[in-house]
């Protein structure tokens, strides 16, 4: 089970400031261990932003994304009390999410 999404959300007139910290190895299966065998590649291919139970974003990513990414963005149309969740899934099938309500 991979680690669960770190979400911090604020919001101020209506438009809410979201920042995540997805913990993950994001391996380009470029890369060479110190025997020289390829590190296999796995990384996240979808990223979905949902607000209040809609989704307002979906990235697709590939191996070229950093290690441990970090994603922020703004959403219009926020309230007080919604619900803000962000969830992934990589090439190998795993998943994580995270979610936080606005204040």
């Amino acid at each position: 089970m991979a680690k669960p999404v770190k979400i911090r959300a604020k919001l101020k007139n209506g438009i809410a400031s979201v920042k995540a910290l997805m913990p993950h190895p994001m391996e380009t299966g470029s890369r060479k261990n110190a025997e020289g065998v390829v590190i296999a590649a796995h990384y996240i291919e979808t990223v979905t932003c949902e607000l209040g139970g809609k989704v307002v974003l979906t990235a697709q990513w590939g191996p070229s994304v950093s290690k441990n990414p970090y994603f922020a963005f703004k959403v219009p149309g926020a309230e007080s009390g919604d619900t803000v969740k962000i969830s992934w899934v990589d090439n190998l099938g795993e998943s994580s999410s995270g979610e936080t309500t606005l204040k």
